[in-house]
């Protein structure tokens, strides 16, 4: 058989295990926020699966700022609908 190259899936598994060790260095108050950046990437794995990179850090940083993007869209969103007299 054959060797098969991992998914986007299996290497951000194990990009986040590589980072095991910053995440535990980090204030309590900042982990939910790492945390919160590897969910962000893996909402986008199907698209990031099919950009077929040779490293996983490039697709992760662009889902990470895409999701970042979506959630400041929605924040101004919903500010224009406060400041609206």
């Amino acid at each position: 058989m054959g060797k098969t190259n991992p998914t986007y899936r299996d290497q951000l598994r194990h990009l986040e295990e590589d980072w095991q060790p910053f995440r535990r260095a980090l204030r309590v108050q900042y982990r939910d926020g790492f945390d919160q950046l590897f969910d962000d990437a893996r909402q986008f794995a199907d698209a990031a699966g099919i950009q077929n990179e040779m490293t996983v850090m490039e697709p992760f940083l662009v889902s990470v700022l895409l999701a970042q993007e979506h959630r400041i869209q929605e924040l101004e969103e919903r500010l224009e609908v406060i400041e609206v007299p």
